[in-house]
């Protein structure tokens, strides 16, 4: 991932610099290549090159373009060759860099190129013909684009570290993005401070004349439909769409590494690039795979499957087992500012040093293929869609055949159904969207919606309900990806197959039993995959989730997490309830039944406020919440103030 970060006086005050010789630093090991800058009265735009194809070693950013605009531009560009074609420029060719491609895209079209730019990417532009900036990422939003606008002056940055770092003012914490890590993840284009935001997805900011907007440039198309009269059709559809999403991220002019748990997501991904490789239609020649195990969680052992995979491509991969990774996962002694509560996790040392032996910058993920690709295996959506189109005989059929597989009554499911299109009042909420019980009373009332992981009903003529369904699972993983950051040891990118725009467009775009059948979860995947991938990872049983390592955990860190409950920062900001935190946290070491990933993620929170204080970044208050007079939204101050 290359760094962009860019400083706009908006009254033209030359930006000083003393302050850009503090930027460079903070941003070079991210982008370890090359670097540029672009400098005008009011205007400094910095670069770092991290290089992944043999195309983008030609390129020069900031790039100017023919009407005068600063074009920077960190992606990969997946339909080179169609823009191309349709633009008719005698200055592309197929050798052009990425940044070339686009700019001569923004040129043509203006803003109304971003729909047409296919692949992860996050764009800036400043000046030209529009006068303004205008900062824009791609529709899922695999990319980082975060600025912090005041009266007259705006600054952007794929990193958060220096916006928060160097700003010289102080922040708030936001509140919904702290609830957030508390549901799933914190809405998109949340920061953790106030006056700091994130480009959303499918998106672009304009900033001009003092003011700024937001637009949606794309979305997926609630009415497209694709309908063949057999399964075979769909299947050869299927393999179409993924063998492309696969090999648009197997662009790179070294080795790439794929993750390899031995699920179906992962083993689809390293099958099909096998075959794309040995085909000789990438640019990589050689694809690598690590894989995690465990042989201590019983309910967890991906050994024998990845090793499967292995087999059959006469290779073994890089393996690390993650229980000597557990230890100390409770320390907070490290010195590094850590911007997010999950950028302070940090890379496995054994991960690192295979990246670095094997100079690898790309790793593929499985992330998102369980959650588009029917791993859930409830008949809901296709009821749903059946309800809305009012076709009763499908759906009693639908139905008794539903029932004999969830071995439930047929009045049940359809109840279930049903509640999805009324308001949750109607409904009552379900156990697993009730906030944590340690939770203070306050702060969920304030926060409910974020805490219920923004659930919403189904809306009538917003498309079938299952397309809706599949935006919020969408909607969940952008917000995901907007929380992952990569750790500061070492620089890669990642890469995601099953959240190409194409593939997703097509999965929503077919009819919900192709994916889900009874008694057939993930059914297109299986029929289309079969020959692909082996026969032992198609008809495994759905992966368990690992459930004893974070009990050990918690009863080998004993007296760190009881000091950790008894002087928590999130207390004194009436966030967390010790006392019900600590009774629950001592039911878990006992075995006892608790959401332990909510147990996690409220530690992450208090270790992550413990590392603004000890970099003297929480000082004192900003705004009383009204509702207790001890408590207060904390006001987080720059270092560099500081």
């Amino acid at each position: 991932m290359s760094i962009q970060f860019g400083r706009w006086n908006i009254e033209g005050k030359p930006v000083g610099e003393d302050y850009l010789e503090k930027v460079k630093p903070a941003i070079a090991p991210f982008g370890p290549d090359d670097g540029g800058s672009y400098t005008r009265a009011g205007i400094s735009i910095l670069f770092r090159a991290f290089h992944t194809n043999k195309e983008s070693r030609c390129e020069i950013q900031p790039h100017i373009t023919e009407s005068g605009a600063i074009l920077v531009w960190d992606g990969r560009l997946d339909n080179r060759a169609e823009l191309i074609r349709e633009l008719r420029n005698a200055a592309l060719t197929i050798n052009s860099p990425d940044v070339s491609i686009v700019a001569a895209a923004y040129e043509a079209w203006g803003t109304d190129c971003f729909a047409k730019l296919i692949g992860d990417w996050a764009l800036s532009i400043w000046g030209g013909k529009s006068g303004s900036l205008i900062l824009a990422k791609d529709p899922i939003g695999v990319r980082h684009l975060y600025y912090a606008m005041e009266k007259d002056q705006v600054t952007w940055s794929t990193l958060l570290d220096p916006l928060v770092l160097l700003a010289g003012h102080s922040f708030a914490l936001n509140e919904e993005y702290i609830a957030g890590w508390f549901s799933f993840f914190p809405a998109a284009h949340l920061t953790p401070y106030i006056g700091i935001h994130s480009v959303p997805p499918s998106s672009f900011v304009v900033i001009q004349s003092g003011k700024c907007s937001v637009r949606r440039y794309w979305d997926f198309d609630p009415h497209k439909r694709i309908r063949y009269p057999t399964d075979a059709e769909y299947e050869e559809h299927f393999r179409a769409v993924f063998g492309e999403a696969v090999r648009r991220r197997l662009r790179s002019e070294r080795a790439i590494l794929a993750e390899l748990s031995g699920g179906m997501d992962s083993s689809s991904i390293v099958c099909t690039a096998d075959s794309i490789i040995g085909n000789g239609s990438t640019d990589t020649s050689r694809l690598d795979t690590v894989s995690y195990f465990n042989d201590s969680e019983p309910n967890w052992n991906e050994r024998p499957y990845f090793t499967i995979i292995e087999k059959r491509r006469g290779r073994v991969g890089c393996h690390i087992d993650v229980a000597l990774h557990q230890q100390n996962q409770f320390d907070s002694n490290d010195l590094q500012f850590t911007a997010t509560p999950g950028s302070g996790v940090r890379a496995n040392r054994q991960f690192v040093k295979y990246l670095s032996s094997q100079e690898t910058r790309v790793v593929l993920s499985g992330i998102g293929g369980d959650e588009v690709m029917g791993g859930v295996p409830t008949p809901s959506p296709e009821l749903e869609d059946i309800l809305a189109r009012a076709q009763f005989r499908a759906l009693a059929r639908r139905l008794k055949l539903w029932a004999l597989e969830k071995r439930k009554p047929w009045v049940y499911l359809l109840f279930e159904a049903a509640c999805r299109f009324l308001p949750p009042a109607f409904t009552g909420s379900h156990d697993s969207k009730q906030p944590p019980p340690w939770l203070a009373e306050a702060f969920v009332k304030r926060n409910r919606r974020v805490l219920s992981g923004y659930e919403a009903r189904i809306k009538l003529f917003s498309g079938l309900p299952s397309f809706q369904e599949n935006i919020l699972t969408l909607d969940r993983l952008r917000r995901q990806l907007a929380c992952q950051v990569l750790p500061a040891e070492t620089s890669f990118e990642k890469r995601y197959p099953y959240l190409d725009r194409d593939l997703l467009e097509f999965i929503f775009a077919i009819p919900r039993e192709q994916l889900v059948r009874p008694g057939q979860r993930r059914s297109l995947a299986r029929r289309a995959l079969a020959g692909i991938v082996p026969d032992e990872i198609l008809n495994r049983k759905r992966k368990a989730s690992v459930g004893r390592a974070p009990v050990l955990a918690f009863s080998a860190e004993r007296p760190r997490l009881l000091e950790i409950s008894q002087n928590m920062i999130s207390e004194t900001l009436c966030i967390v309830n010790p006392k019900v935190f600590w009774e629950t946290m001592r039911a878990a070491m006992d075995g006892q039944e608790v959401s332990t990933v909510r147990l996690l993620r409220t530690v992450g929170i208090e270790l992550w406020l413990r590392n603004l204080s000890k970099h003297g970044v929480v000082v004192g208050t900003d705004r009383n919440t009204g509702t207790n007079p001890n408590c207060s939204v904390p006001t987080v101050f720059s270092a560099e103030k500081n």
